[in-house]
């Protein structure tokens, strides 16, 4: 491990990291430690790692989390504050434009094509991270039980997200994990900590507590109460993310459409940062479509701040926690049952948006208690399945990476619109 570096030298890299963290969580985390620990030094491996076995864990985007622990590890507050605030934004002023070009000019045909093109790559891409997830969270016959269970619960039963994360945390609590370290006590008071805590709940609800006394719009209110509450419980990344947000944002609120939310994950597919940064979008989205764009971009504002404030708190309660925390049996045990449930919900995802893009009517039949999707056979769009195809091949069998494969059946659509 190499002497710290200054400030500004770390100010540097993570700008760097912020302006090149293309590609999603693990072309992120992979980003970092080439940066981090084999070029700099900065962090040891076993830092590293324990670092990001701990955000894993976590809510909300372990990418970012990442990157905010190993700003706090090298410089405390401030520097968790400037490498997690740098690996965000960027991503989110290019989601912000986007977002602007999309609801001006999404309707073109033109762009029409492509973004067929785009939800036919996101099919594929969730369906690969549904593969990644499993292999790293289902290690024992428990957690292929979970993942199954947590698919039907969603799926068929329609039951609510967080309270499938509770039934998993509580089976894992008392079934317990394996632990193969024992770790001394957190170097940290149990006040410090709660004063830290404190300190990021009051910034987490300050800009909610002045929309809501300032008589700010419903919406407003409504989208802060949502995302809040994703960050709390989507455990398991961004995907896990994505499952519990797209079905009530199309269905519940109805902000979006099936397809412009599919149209957002294919566009913050394309850009640096968190793939979490698709809660912007919906956020603009929302608010576009209830006052235009001055309401759009304080919707968006909003969306990202209930969305990341907890993620700093998360950091900067926990960081002095991750070995001691590592360290406990049931602990351990109830985060990996979370994580397996994930998969389970994950996979509820990947169905739900390939039925929706595939088909061009889909309804929701309740039999008593189940909630079964029924597409309409006849309106199949065999172009859409074709360029499914397509990525598959791409990104599964020739590993062309997510940029690659989203430019390619982008292009593909749009060659296959002018032969049909």
């Amino acid at each position: 491990m190499t002497a710290k570096p200054t400030f500004r030298e770390a100010l540097t890299v993570w700008t760097r990291i912020g302006l090149l963290s293309f590609g999603g969580p693990a072309a992120q985390i992979a980003l970092m430690h080439r940066e981090v620990v084999e070029e700099k030094g900065w962090l040891t491996e076993k830092q590293f790692l324990n670092a990001l076995s701990f955000c894993m864990l976590l809510p909300g985007p372990e990418a970012m989390q990442l990157a905010t622990f190993s700003g706090w590890r090298l410089h405390g507050f401030i520097g968790g504050l400037a490498a997690g605030l740098l690996f965000v934004l960027p991503g989110a002023l290019v989601i912000l434009a986007l977002a602007a070009f999309y609801v001006t000019y999404g309707d073109a045909p033109l762009a029409e094509t492509l973004f067929l093109g785009v939800n036919a790559a996101v099919v594929v891409i969730v369906i690969e991270a549904l593969l990644k997830v499993s292999k790293r969270a289902l290690k024992r016959w428990d957690h292929w039980v979970l993942a199954g269970l947590a698919f039907v619960a969603i799926f068929f039963f329609a039951l609510p997200f967080p309270l499938i994360v509770l039934a998993a945390a509580i089976y894992g609590y008392f079934r317990g994990g394996e632990v193969t370290d024992a770790a001394p006590s957190p170097a940290v008071s149990l006040t410090q900590t709660a004063q830290t805590i404190l300190l990021w709940l009051v910034i987490w609800a300050t800009p909610v507590a002045l929309v809501w006394a300032a008589g700010g719009a419903p919406i407003l209110m409504d989208i802060a109460a949502f995302f809040s509450k994703l960050a709390v419980v989507t455990f398991g990344g961004a995907y896990a993310v994505l499952a519990y947000m797209a079905q009530d944002v199309v269905q519940a609120f109805g902000w979006l459409a099936t397809g412009e939310m599919m149209d957002g994950l294919g566009l913050a597919e394309t850009t640096p940062g968190p793939l979490i940064l698709v809660t912007e979008f919906v956020g603009f989205l929302a608010g576009y479509g209830e006052g235009g764009f001055p309401l759009a971009i304080a919707a968006a504002a909003l969306t990202l701040w209930v969305t990341f404030a907890p993620c700093f708190l998360w950091i900067f309660a926990g960081a002095p926690y991750i070995d001691w925390l590592g360290a406990q049996t049931r602990l351990a045990g109830a985060l990996s049952a979370i994580i397996a449930a994930v998969v389970g919900v994950i996979l509820n995802l990947s169905l739900w948006f390939a039925l929706h893009v595939f088909f061009g009517e889909v309804t929701a039949k309740s039999v008593g208690l189940l909630t079964l999707w029924t597409p309409t056979l006849e309106t199949l769009d065999w172009k859409v399945v074709a360029l499914t195809v397509f990525s598959a091949v791409m990104l599964l069998g020739l590993k062309r990476g997510v940029l690659p494969t989203l430019a390619a059946t982008s292009l593909a659509g749009l060659a296959l619109s002018h032969l049909t």
